[in-house]
């Protein structure tokens, strides 16, 4: 086993990771919430999801967290009637996004936190080992 407080950096800038990619698929949908097809009836952007899964990492010894997987939200899209917009069907609806404000402000905000929480324990995991080092100089 090696040292518990590198062990805590490295749990910890693994979630950093994982939330910097949860926070670039959340800008990606925001971004993308009104995006249509490009051709009469056809499918506008589809919402994108996080997955995670732990991972032992065989020098530390500990579980980290990685992304499992990028997949794609199958939830039915918004249809709006809109007979004169170039992406109407031919009954006159457009597709929109399945993307949800509210849930991706959430998803964000979740996001977030859970990034600042690592990185306060890198700070301290960080504080905690120069404290270590300074006591060993002086002893």
């Amino acid at each position: 086993m090696s040292d518990p407080l590198q062990a805590a950096l490295k749990v910890a800038a693994s979630g950093l990771s994982a939330q910097s990619t949860r926070l670039r698929i959340v800008s990606e949908n925001l971004a993308n919430a009104q995006s249509t097809g490009k051709t009469a009836g056809s499918d506008p952007y589809r919402r994108k999801t996080v997955s995670f899964a732990t991972e032992l990492d065989r020098t530390t010894g500990v579980e980290t967290v990685k992304i499992a997987e990028v997949g794609k939200d199958t939830s039915a899209f918004v249809e709006e009637y809109e007979p004169s917009h170039p992406a109407a069907d031919s009954r006159g609806y457009v597709k929109y996004p399945n993307v949800s404000m509210v849930v991706e402000m959430a998803d964000m905000r979740e996001a977030n936190r859970s990034y600042e929480a690592n990185l306060q324990v890198v700070k301290q995991a960080r504080e905690l080992i120069a404290m270590t080092v300074d006591l060993l100089r002086n002893s």
